[in-house]
């Protein structure tokens, strides 16, 4: 009986294992660059969708595209619209940095209501209208994808005292400097 008890212990634990691991980040470049960027954000925060509209565009194709550096999206939601947005974007890995980018882009769109129901019918519909084959509710009401997200605010916070979005890391260190393409080109040339 006891070894029909351990047997079924490892199993579930071995599935739930398994069902964590299949949650990935969403990350573009090459995957075994010497330099890493980690770029915490929220998808309410007006700052980190600067960061998207003026800053990737020049990363992606001065760095990332030419395999010299690789970035993280990790999330760091401000309010329960960012953490449901957040999770909708993990919720479709393989559209994730197309529905990142799509919510950045047009974040007025869908940021506004005067309740969580208003902002999710918003996002949702936001999300139909621009052609992404979204399961909504299955998605916000993931408990591992809202784990996964939460956790990534929580590492934020204990690995790299972050209290601002968006916060870039390169090379496990945090960007101090004004967040513009310059300064960020000037840190990452050091490195190369």
């Amino acid at each position: 009986m006891k070894k029909i008890l351990i047997f079924i212990i490892i199993f579930f634990s071995t599935i739930t294992a398994i069902n964590a691991k299949d949650i990935k980040r969403i990350i573009v470049g090459n995957k075994d660059a010497k330099i890493t960027i980690i770029t915490f954000e929220s998808l309410t925060c007006s700052h980190c969708a600067n960061f998207h509209k003026d800053v990737y565009p020049e990363l992606k194709k001065e760095y990332l595209d030419t395999g010299l550096a690789k970035i993280e999206f990790r999330h760091f939601p401000l309010d329960i619209a960012s953490l449901n947005a957040a999770k909708i974007a993990q919720c479709k890995e393989a559209q994730g940095l197309e529905i990142l980018s799509s919510l950045y882009s047009n974040q007025q769109a869908w940021v506004k209501g005067n309740s969580i129901d208003d902002i999710n019918k918003n996002i949702k519909n936001y999300l139909q209208k621009e052609g992404f084959d979204i399961n909504f509710e299955m998605c916000i009401n993931d408990k591992e994808i809202e784990d996964f997200v939460l956790n990534d605010r929580i590492e934020g916070v204990k690995t790299f005292e972050i209290n601002a979005t968006p916060t870039i890391i390169i090379n496990n260190k945090k960007f101090e400097k004004s967040l513009n393409y310059k300064n960020l080109k000037k840190s990452l040339e050091k490195l190369i």
